[in-house]
């Protein structure tokens, strides 16, 4: 019943990172250019269909979207940089945040009781 009315979007397992060779994890604010909605809706289809991004949100304030990447290492997310980011003409900065432990991760959402 709760997956027919969409309050249970999914089932997942949850998977180690470094268990499957991506130990690192990468948080990065992405400030586009221009906020026209085609180039806002073009970075959403590029980061969605980027397996190395886990994670993206179209946020407020200075950065456009924050994007929670998982990398082999920094090589890896070199390339993946100049791939999502300086190949990109809609994207002016983006400053990257290296996750030193993974201290709480999860989806869960508290259920009213």
């Amino acid at each position: 019943r709760m997956e027919q009315t969409g309050v249970i979007a999914g089932n997942v397992a949850v998977v180690e990172p470094a268990a499957v060779g991506h130990p690192i994890t990468i948080f990065v604010e992405v400030e586009l250019e221009s906020e026209r909605a085609e180039l806002i809706d073009a970075a959403k289809r590029q980061f969605s269909a980027t397996p190395e991004v886990q994670q993206c949100y179209y946020v407020t304030g200075e950065a456009d979207f924050i994007l929670v990447i998982t990398v082999a290492d920094m090589g890896a997310y070199e390339a993946l940089t100049r791939k999502l980011f300086f190949d990109s003409n809609n994207v002016r900065k983006f400053r990257t945040f290296v996750a030193m432990d993974r201290v709480k991760v999860g989806l869960t959402v508290p259920l009213p009781v």
